[in-house]
């Protein structure tokens, strides 16, 4: 594994973010976003679950089903967000196909959006991943393309592929017209090299253990990972080599008392007692981080790792955050003629 953004992701425009549950993967995402529009670019971050993750981390009111700039990035780059619905999808989808406007209102009065998405819950996955295409490929007036990256809170680990490749299924099973086109360019872009899937994950074993199970399964469906984001990262105290010993419980404690009375401190035993506990409990979590790093070694992917946040996450962390990635060399290649 190697440490820092991969080389490989210079043409990349659309990011997934995934990962398990608990591992921070919307503040990641977020964080991304603001690394990415650094220098002077323009990011979208999508959020597709409904649950306004995003506008509680940049502190703004509920996002609408609308781009809205809710943050500015060292060096004038921008963050636009937008909350992805998927009845409002539907609507948009069936006005650009179909030409439905007043039908599609009249539909979604009747409910019969909810009962369709209901009936073909994959229907769901496929507006979704839609009008993340139509935001990456969308162009402005002068012919460049609107975002040069789209990050998207993408879903848990546990059904990622399955919502990134839902649209194969669909081209599929429209052989033609606008469906079938419309998910043939889903399907195009989502195993191309404009898109990676990055994991985020934490130094435990169960969220290792899946981070590797979605890289096989990624690879599997011909879907590109992009890197590991080791999340919530802490400093270590002890040296390497005083790891193992203290970890299995041999502390010295006259050697520590020892050392702390030379430099003028007198501990009572008991705050001696606990400082040691404190040491061994130490030496074991670094120890079975060790051992987790090992083991996202074999995913073969790059890694970039992303401090714990001792007072929480706000927008001040973010900014923390995102400038940790820009230091392990996260940025947007700049492409002849692309708006500088």
């Amino acid at each position: 594994m190697i440490s820092g953004w991969p080389d490989p992701l210079p043409g990349v425009r659309l990011h997934v973010v995934s990962g398990k549950g608990g591992t921070g993967k919307t503040t990641v995402a977020a964080a991304l976003a603001l690394a990415l529009a650094t220098n002077g670019r323009r990011t979208l971050l999508v959020e597709l679950e409904g649950r306004q993750g995003i506008a509680q981390l940049f502190d703004t009111p509920p996002l609408p089903y609308e781009e809205r700039r809710i943050a500015v990035a060292p060096g004038g780059g921008e963050v636009r967000a937008l909350a992805v619905d998927p009845e409002a999808a539907l609507l948009e989808y069936l006005e650009m196909f179909y030409r439905l406007g007043i039908a599609g209102r009249t539909l979604r009065r009747m409910g019969a959006i909810e009962f369709a998405t209901t009936l073909a819950p994959g229907l769901r996955d496929v507006l979704l991943t839609g009008k993340v295409k139509e935001c990456v490929t969308r162009t402005g007036p002068d012919g460049r393309k609107v975002y040069d990256a789209v990050v998207v809170d993408a879903p848990p680990t546990g059904r990622v592929v399955n919502f990134l490749d839902v649209t194969k299924a669909m081209a599929e099973l429209a052989k033609a017209g606008p469906i079938h086109k419309q998910s043939e360019g889903v399907v195009r872009l989502v195993h191309s090299q404009e898109t990676a899937t990055h994991l985020v994950t934490i130094l435990e074993d169960l969220p290792v253990t899946e981070t590797l199970e979605t890289v096989a399964q990624l690879r599997e469906a011909d879907l590109h990972p992009g890197a590991v984001i080791v999340n919530g990262v802490r400093p270590q105290w002890l040296p390497d080599r005083s790891v193992a010993a203290a970890a299995g419980g041999r502390v010295d404690a006259e050697r520590i008392r020892a050392g702390l009375a030379g430099a003028g401190l007198d501990l009572a035993p008991d705050v001696l007692e606990g400082l040691v506990a404190e040491t061994v409990e130490h030496a074991v979590r670094v120890h079975n981080e060790a051992a987790a790093l090992l083991r996202l070694e074999a995913s073969a992917l790059p890694r970039v790792e992303l401090p714990r946040l001792i007072d929480g996450v706000d927008l001040g962390g973010l900014y923390e955050l995102a400038e940790a990635l820009v230091d392990q060399g996260v940025q947007v290649h700049r492409r002849t003629g692309e708006r500088s």
